[in-house]
């Protein structure tokens, strides 16, 4: 009799490994397929980005027909932060990247290629406007010129500098005032007014911040300049 129910409890031990070692297999092969399934979705597969919207250059909201460049510029926000211009995906002019300033700030670009010629920007409340008005008339044909605020842009101004700016498509800058804030991308030898441009102008009953109107922004697709 105890060799008889030895030999049951051997069986029975037996079958119980048997049965856990079949369902351990099904499970880790199920669990095999899950993982392989889970590493195979490539970021590149319709379905595992379907649930993300696509992003475009400069984070505009749709993307650039073919031989055009996309950008986006903001002005600055009263006097705290600074102008950002991008193009191309190229953060041209920002505060991370230390190189705007008080007044306006201009961005040159070459038109065919979309290389990056200058960057600067000048005081329009305590320096002088010589020093813009002979880097606008430098500016050669077929050069896209990019241009934001921040703080004041329009103090020292004078009639010479505004003319030269609408030259390069500007609508607004004959309007430009004490802490408006504005952008603009024209070019130099347009022949007509520019479309991307946007100003608010400084008004005590509506603006955002103390003294200050609030950031204006604007996207767009520029046309790339054909030989």
């Amino acid at each position: 009799a105890f060799y008889l129910g030895a030999a049951k409890l051997v069986v029975a031990v037996a079958v119980f490994l048997l049965t856990f070692y079949v369902i351990s297999q099904v499970f880790e092969i199920k669990m095999d397929a899950s993982l392989g399934n889970l590493f195979a979705r490539s970021p590149l597969d319709p379905g595992a980005r379907s649930t993300k919207p696509p992003r475009y250059k400069c984070g505009i909201s749709k993307a650039c027909p073919e031989k055009h460049f996309a950008f986006k510029m903001a002005s600055g926000a009263a006097n705290v932060v600074g102008p950002k211009i991008c193009l191309e995906d190229n953060v041209l002019m920002s505060g991370v990247k230390n190189n705007v300033g008080r007044g306006i700030n201009v961005a040159l670009v070459n038109g065919k290629t979309g290389e990056v010629l200058d960057t600067k920007y000048f005081d329009m409340w305590g320096g002088d406007v010589a020093p813009f008005i002979e880097f606008l008339k430098a500016i050669q044909d077929g050069t896209i010129v990019l241009m934001g605020t921040y703080d004041d842009g329009a103090t020292k101004l004078n009639d010479e500098a505004r003319r030269l700016i609408a030259e390069l498509g500007s609508t607004s800058i004959t309007n430009l005032g004490f802490r408006d804030n504005w952008v603009f991308c024209g070019g130099k030898g347009i022949k007509t007014k520019s479309p991307f441009e946007q100003h608010i102008k400084n008004n005590k009953d509506t603006n955002k911040y103390e003294g200050w109107p609030e950031v204006v922004e604007m996207e767009g697709c520029i046309p790339q300049k054909q030989d």
